[in-house]
């Protein structure tokens, strides 16, 4: 067995990730790893060996076992996605690129998708694979599990972690053409075992099962292939029609064949396909002829309750007082979660993120370190496509961002659904506060973070 290098990043969260390079292409492809991956113990299956030496045949390639799986460190608690964007981002800094195309499979493809939306200026181009941009069953995607389904899916596969007949039964839905081969299956068994624990694994799912990224699709502005079998029986073929039909200028080819992992059965157009996309993309360059101008962006806005009492009681030189201590707690909860201040005003603040879970919980820190002032704040935030406007963002999504803070209460912190949406896997409860009219966006539902989160 030739496995490539292991080689390890750390994360600025300080996790070691585990990576490797193949190829010397001229331009660099990320393979974002499924939910069971082990860059090292993943070489012993010829097909998926195969298949990766043939992407880096035109490419460097870049493969990883995220934060949680195969060879790289376990957090204390499942990640959610813009962690699992923090993997990517440490590998390509770790080798040097500027800008990388990624390639998506299944589920854990949505990654892939929040990584294009919220960083285009390191993306090339995205590749999804068979990528459900939702788990879950709703009224408006009949394609995901009925919540009954998913829990005795996710029990049963903790339950029965790794049993062979377990894999057997879900190799045929996701690999039926090789479903009945020992050898393949006692393979799958074996880096079952090494990718992940039971309950990790079981977390894992679970988390993937309760993303929605539908409305992030719309926001992605670099080039994008989408390509699913016809006959794929894990996720229907259209799921990616969906998906293609979202995304802005999206190619969409389906393929032959009724496997959902991309390197069984007819691997080989699977390859040719990424092949003749991504290298038109790169010899095109669109990124050499504009700077993208939009990004997905998580919008913080806080102000304080009764502010103007409070001034009149205190006086002037007191309340500027306080307002300095105010300012000055707040910027340092925004430098600890990567927050970027874009505006202040009066006692409020705006601020924008890269991530919805990391801007949930500088809100709680803000709000936890106010109140040792006897200040009370109210929070508001929304998830959405901004513009960038001389390296400020702004547009419609800030708009619902300010609307949404004048619908919270004294002391709650208030997110769009689309929020919520993001932030799976992050351990933040919400309480339902209903659908709202907000002045001049429509309407939005909207939760309030549970009042037992805190910023840790």
């Amino acid at each position: 067995m030739d496995v490539p290098a292991i080689r390890y990043t750390r994360t600025t969260d300080g996790l070691n990730i585990a990576y490797q390079v193949v190829g010397e292409g001229p331009l660099d492809l990320v393979f974002v790893p499924q939910v069971i991956s082990n860059v090292e113990i993943f070489w012993e299956n010829p097909r998926w060996a195969a298949f990766m030496r043939e992407l880096a045949s035109f490419s460097r390639l870049l493969l990883f076992d995220r934060r949680g799986v195969g060879l790289s460190d376990r957090p204390s608690r499942v990640p959610p996605l813009e962690q699992r964007m923090d993997d990517v981002r440490a590998v390509l800094d770790a080798v040097g690129s500027e800008r990388a195309a990624l390639f998506g499979t299944g589920p854990d493809g949505a990654m892939a998708v929040l990584f294009a939306a919220t960083y285009p200026a390191r993306v090339t181009a995205l590749v999804l694979f068979a990528v459900p941009p939702r788990g879950l069953w709703a009224s408006d995607y009949p394609w995901g599990l009925r919540e009954d389904a998913a829990q005795h899916y996710i029990e049963e596969s903790e339950r029965r972690f790794a049993e062979p007949d377990f894999i057997a039964q879900l190799a045929q839905r996701m690999y039926p053409t090789i479903a009945g081969d020992e050898e393949v299956l006692a393979w799958a068994v074996h880096a079952t075992r090494l990718s992940a624990t039971p309950g990790a694994l079981a977390a894992l799912r679970r988390m993937n099962l309760e993303i929605d990224i539908r409305s992030v699709l719309p926001t992605i502005r670099v080039p994008t292939l989408v390509l699913h079998r016809t006959g794929d029986r894990y996720v229907p073929v259209d799921v990616s029609r969906l998906v293609a039909e979202q995304v802005p200028g999206a190619l969409y080819r389906e393929l032959d064949g009724i496997d959902h992992i991309p390197w069984v059965g007819d691997a080989g157009a699977v390859a040719v396909a990424v092949r003749e996309f991504v290298e038109r993309i790169w010899r095109e360059r669109p990124w050499e002829e504009t700077e993208p101008d939009r990004v997905l962006a998580t919008v913080l806005f806080t102000d304080i309750v009764r502010s103007t009492e409070k001034a009149m009681t205190l006086g002037n030189a007191r309340w500027s007082e306080l307002l300095r201590e105010h300012h000055s707690r707040v910027r340092g909860q925004l430098a600890r979660f990567r927050g970027r201040e874009i505006d202040t005003a009066g006692d409020g603040f705006f601020a924008s993120f890269d991530g919805p879970a990391r801007a949930i919980r500088c809100a709680c820190a803000v709000r936890d370190a106010l109140a040792e002032l006897g200040i009370e704040i109210r929070a508001g935030l929304h998830a959405g496509e901004c513009e960038l406007i001389d390296g400020k963002v702004g547009g419609v999504a800030v708009h619902i961002g300010a609307r949404v803070v004048a619908e919270a209460e004294p002391d709650e912190i208030l997110v769009s659904g689309t929020v919520k949406d993001l932030v799976a896997g992050s351990g933040i409860p919400f309480e339902d506060r209903g659908v709202r009219t907000l002045k001049d966006v429509g309407e939005w539902h909207l939760f309030a973070v549970s009042s037992r989160v805190g910023a840790a």
